[in-house]
């Protein structure tokens, strides 16, 4: 039993060791609000294994975390704030095509647009 206990617990080591330091820093940034930071070091990583799933998900958060940190900055009129949000959440959905939050916040801003009468930007 202890044996067992110890194989797991290495096993869960290595696996944490063996994240990528890339992601990590790229996760890093992200909670330090540096987006476009993120979003640079994780890019060429995601076109080098468009497959890396730990990869995928840190460029869907640091998209999604960027889209919201336009949508609600309220220092930021509406005309300011809602296209950065939309080219954000359509980022997500680039890289997870069923992202529920990424599709709700994609179309709150389309109903703003439509009420503020201005066409929704491509």
């Amino acid at each position: 039993m202890l044996g067992k206990t110890i194989i797991l617990i290495l096993g869960a080591s290595l696996l944490v060791w063996a994240a990528n330091p890339k992601v990590a820093d790229a996760n890093a940034k992200v909670k330090a609000g540096k987006f476009e930071e993120a979003i640079a070091v994780l890019d060429p990583l995601h076109k080098a294994a468009p497959k890396d799933a730990e990869v995928s998900a840190a460029l869907v958060n640091a998209h999604l975390k960027y889209g919201d940190y336009f949508m609600y900055n309220e220092q930021l009129p509406p005309r300011q704030k809602y296209r950065p949000a939309l080219k954000q959440y359509r980022a997500v959905l680039k890289y997870e095509p069923g992202h529920k939050d990424a599709s709700n916040k994609i179309k709150v801003i389309e109903t703003i647009y439509k009420q503020m009468g201005l066409p929704v930007p491509e």
